[in-house]
């Protein structure tokens, strides 16, 4: 059964389809469970429903987990399937789909990653600057690999939306921090690309907001969900900061100079990785020539 192809049902007479289908539904049922982990849940003294550090850090390590399985599907399963048959998988086991789901997986670690450092007195406005732009990366890679295909209407389109959303939304995030450590500078350039950078939080801020719209109302329509971790922080702080920044540097600071592009984002290494998943042993009888004959034996039962 297919949620994103225009084909409901996909039947390929074929191993590695089979393994493929199978390491692809291993990894959808990881990031149902780390999902389910970021469910807020009411705490046992009372408070707004909140997700604990425990289960957040669970959650990183399951969708990497998810991460692993989708890499060890790219890279070991769709080479053994020859060029025609890959180009009958539906779209659910599409390259970009599958690696898409890899990325989007890392990039929700992250954003974990970013919610607890902001949690944290001891983390600095480098590191969450660092795992901010690394978000970004991630998103970015994602759209990247998604955004040609041939997505039908519903789930397929609804996945896209998700990944425009949370890229927006990790740019706003980034273009934050980036502002913020430019604006710790005592030149007037360096406060005026604060103010650039600010600004462009701002805007990715907004344009979020309707990006997440987008997606809540594209079939099948979803709630809007409460704001949490990152951007429960980040939607009060980002027009702010971003307000008071303007207002103080166009005092001291001509508009002209202000008005520059926004600075680019810097380049860090992307840190995070799938987890390392390895196919068990293949057992002594699923030889390339008990595969063929197998496959030619389909072939004989449907023309008959």
């Amino acid at each position: 059964m297919n949620q994103e192809d225009e084909a409901e049902e996909t039947a390929i007479s074929n191993a590695w389809y089979e393994v493929l289908s199978v390491l692809h539904l291993m990894a959808m049922l990881s990031l149902s469970q780390a999902n389910l982990l970021l469910l807020p849940r009411t705490s046992s003294d009372g408070y707004q429903p909140k997700v604990s550090e425990e289960s957040r850090r669970a959650s990183i390590d399951i969708f990497l987990k998810a991460a692993g399985y989708l890499d060890c599907a790219v890279q070991n399963v769709l080479p053994q399937l020859p060029n025609p048959l890959r180009k009958e998988l539906p779209v659910d086991l599409a390259e970009g789909v599958l690696r898409a789901l890899c990325l989007q997986a890392l990039g929700q670690s992250v954003d974990i990653q970013l919610g607890m450092a902001i949690d944290s007195a001891k983390a600095t406005l480098a590191v969450k600057r660092r795992l901010a732009c690394e978000m970004v990366k991630y998103w970015q890679q994602a759209q990247d690999n998604i955004m040609n295909l041939p997505l039908a209407n519903g789930w397929g389109e609804k996945h896209r939306l998700l990944i425009e959303w949370k890229y927006v939304e990790a740019k706003a995030a980034a273009y934050y921090y980036h502002g913020l450590i430019l604006d710790e500078g005592n030149t007037e350039k360096s406060h005026g690309m604060a103010v650039a950078a600010l600004q462009a939080a701002d805007e990715y801020f907004k344009e979020s907001k309707r990006a997440c719209e987008a997606f809540n109302a594209a079939s099948p329509l979803s709630r809007k969900p409460l704001l949490w971790g990152t951007m429960k922080y980040l939607s009060d702080k980002i027009p702010k900061d971003t307000s008071s920044k303007v207002r103080i540097n166009r005092d001291l600071y001509s508009y002209e100079k202000i008005m520059e592009t926004a600075p680019t984002l810097p380049d860090f290494a992307l840190a995070l990785k799938p987890d390392d998943f390895q196919l068990p042993p293949a057992d002594s009888s699923w030889n390339e020539e008990n595969v063929v004959a197998g496959q030619a034996s389909s072939n004989h039962l449907r023309s008959e």
